[in-house]
């Protein structure tokens, strides 16, 4: 173990400096961002939204081959608007801020990371290898699955959900842009959860044994969660439980390995 010399407060030096440079880099991302506002809104924030994205355009292209003209989403023009003097302005902040945290998730990781490993043995290093690359993949998959499936059908359902005919929507802008902001991200953070499970079994807070006793705990805390997170109709919330109940058991299936190399370290 390294680094045992080290007072408290260069610890706090030390981890100031981790999270100055993780910041740094969300602010660089933030800033290309923010200069290409056209590329940020137009083409990635209100992409679910339009006719040709590739969700709409592949289950439109479906809809059509079995005549199913439910599958057919988003094709009507969607009216935005925003009453606030600045709002559009602090939307682009936020935003920009937004795609920052999501792209430089990668690397603030890193940072994390180097700033635990000093504390670690070797075997638990060891271990540990490969942790950076697989919390970054899973959580594109996260942010790439919210995206491009929970997305485009939230916006179908909400946007054109009426109480009654003489209402019109006209959604606030800000309302749009937190709906998506908040799927992609908590997208992104459910998809960490195999990582989670590892670390968790790893130090022996959590068991095969348990996992499985749980598991029918878990699937009832994914449909809870499912509902939080999407409009309330049965097909977004399925799209979102499905994946999380794969994960459970993906995660099973990491703390068994985990207490099969246990026992073999120690001998039994």
């Amino acid at each position: 173990m390294a680094n045992e010399e080290m007072t408290f407060l260069e610890h706090l030096e030390e981890l100031r400096w981790h999270i100055v440079r993780s910041f740094i880099s969300v602010a660089v991302v933030a800033i290309v961002a923010f200069v290409n506002k056209e590329i940020l809104f137009d083409v990635i924030i209100f992409g679910p939204s339009s006719p040709d994205f590739f969700t709409n355009s592949i289950l439109c292209s479906l809809a059509t081959k079995l005549d199913m003209p439910a599958l057919c989403i988003n094709q009507d023009k969607i009216l935005f608007q925003n009453i606030l003097m600045a709002g559009q302005f602090t939307t682009h902040l936020k935003i920009a801020f937004i795609a920052g945290l999501i792209v430089a998730f990668p690397y603030i990781f890193w940072e994390f990371w180097r700033f635990i490993k000093p504390a670690l043995y070797q075997d638990e290093i060891k271990h540990s290898r490969g942790a950076i690359f697989f919390t970054s993949i899973l959580f594109s998959i996260g942010v790439l699955f919210a995206y491009y499936i929970i997305c485009p059908l939230s916006i179908h359902f909400l946007a054109n959900y009426h109480v009654s005919e003489k209402v019109e929507n006209i959604l606030n802008l800000g309302s749009y842009i937190s709906t998506v902001s908040s799927i992609v991200l908590a997208g992104g953070i459910i998809f960490e959860l195999p990582i989670l499970i590892f670390f968790l079994a790893k130090v022996g807070l959590i068991s095969t044994t348990s996992l499985k006793k749980y598991r029918r705990h878990a699937i009832v805390a994914s449909l809870l969660l499912a509902a939080i997170i999407t409009p309330p109709d049965v097909i977004s919330q399925i799209l979102v439980c499905v994946p999380l109940i794969f994960l459970y058991e993906g995660g099973i299936i990491i703390a068994a390995n985990i207490e099969r190399k246990r026992r073999k370290t120690q001998g039994y």
